[in-house]
């Protein structure tokens, strides 16, 4: 249990870095950046795809190629690639907040669809969920701003293709190989638009630095943090799993904090507590068939 444990702690700590490195990277971009949103999200992806790529063929023999789908790399480089553009504004803890609202009311709100009935209980966790988001992401009250509101909208867009991307490979046999394949698949789909965009988005040659976090971003706390992460996850029930994930928006934020000097105001406090309870009962209350 000791090795489930300090896996589990590993991959959420690598899993809130990648808010961490984006914003690092990204901060004031296009004014002497380190690196723009385009460069940083092909870097990421490409990075990611080669370390989750050289596991899957190492460790477990698979063809990556043979695995993942299409729809899944598209999902996945949308929500990189709105990752990346939120991020140009988002300090590390509102994104991290944001982005993991937007995913578990996705796949809620999915189960919903499908016919699933939730409990009281949940109806209220949600309701406080999205009550207390609503009022962290309004602009006033020493709070954020208007024009932080098109950041906010593409955070929640990619927390939502993170959402489509989590239901499409639930249930993997090989979720390492599957990953991979998804990965090189969104490299595929990521890297003809980002050449097409470039003349209209014009960025900063990329400096060493914003390359860096890239890669540290891709490689290691995605690549290989979706690695531990499922190393960790048979040896997990459902719930553990489930409160493991709320423990990564409050290590992006102390992320923030610690390597950003983002201020830790009592709203933010608050909200994300209020926020992450919502969900918390919304999840990880049994449902009703």
């Amino acid at each position: 249990m000791t090795r489930i444990l300090a896996l589990t702690i590993v991959a959420m700590i690598a899993f809130a870095a990648n808010s961490v490195f984006a914003r690092l990277a990204l901060i004031d971009s296009g004014a002497g950046a380190a690196i723009g949103p385009v460069a940083y999200t092909v870097i990421r992806l490409v990075s990611g795809a080669a370390v989750l790529a050289g596991l899957a063929m190492w460790r477990f023999r698979l063809n990556p190629l043979r695995h993942g789908s299409w729809t899944g790399g598209a999902s996945l480089a949308a929500y990189a690639g709105l990752f990346s553009l939120a991020y140009v504004v988002l300090g590390a803890g509102l994104g991290a907040l944001i982005l993991f609202a937007c995913v578990q009311m996705t796949m809620i709100g999915w189960g919903v669809f499908r016919g699933e009935r939730l409990a009281p209980v949940q109806l209220i966790g949600l309701a406080v969920a999205v009550s207390a988001l609503l009022w962290l992401i309004a602009p006033g009250a020493g709070n954020a701003s208007l024009s932080a509101l098109p950041a906010m909208l593409a955070m929640a867009l990619s927390g939502v293709a993170w959402g489509v991307y989590s239901l499409i490979g639930r249930g993997a046999r090989q979720p390492t190989a599957q990953t991979a394949g998804n990965f090189l698949r969104a490299c595929i789909i990521t890297v003809l638009p980002a050449i097409a965009l470039l003349p209209m988005m014009p960025e900063p040659m990329p400096a060493f630095a914003g390359i860096a976090y890239a890669t540290l971003s891709g490689a290691i706390a995605s690549g290989l943090g979706y690695a531990v992460w499922y190393a960790a996850l048979p040896g997990l029930k459902a719930t553990q799993a489930g409160i493991a994930q709320l423990s990564v928006p409050a290590i992006a934020a102390a992320g923030g904090v610690i390597f950003l000097s983002e201020p830790l105001t009592v709203r933010f406090t608050i909200a994300s507590l209020l926020i992450l309870s919502g969900v918390a009962l919304a999840t990880l209350t049994k449902r009703r068939t």
